[in-house]
């Protein structure tokens, strides 16, 4: 599925990258801690987390996300929306939780077939 469709249905908020819409979405990671994310994370996936500081844009760089989706109705800080934009990191929001983001992702197949 193309992230332009999952921002779609999910309703979700674009903060960067609004030109970089149309990538398959390869799954998803979710966690607060970023050396997990560069542990397990993987290239084209997803990643849900609260984090708003600027070194989620450092990590999405480093393995290769997709985009970042900041869950819990936070906002990225200024200057992380500003190295995302230097960066072409895409950068969503969503008012939902991580687990209830992460199960309508599940919903709508990513992640089913890894």
């Amino acid at each position: 599925m193309k992230l332009a469709e999952i921002i779609k249905i999910l309703n979700l908020n674009v903060i960067t990258g609004e030109n970089d819409l149309d990538k398959e979405v390869n799954g998803g990671y979710a966690s607060d801690l970023l050396s997990d994310v560069i542990a397990n994370a993987q290239n084209g996936q997803l990643w849900i987390t609260m984090q708003t500081h600027v070194n989620i844009v450092a990590v999405a760089v480093l393995k290769e996300l997709l985009a970042i989706i900041i869950v819990n109705g936070r906002n990225p800080a200024d200057d992380t929306i500003q190295k995302a934009k230097e960066q072409g990191v895409v950068i969503l929001s969503s008012n939902l939780s991580a687990f209830k983001l992460c199960g309508k992702l599940y919903e709508l197949g990513i992640g089913k077939d890894v």
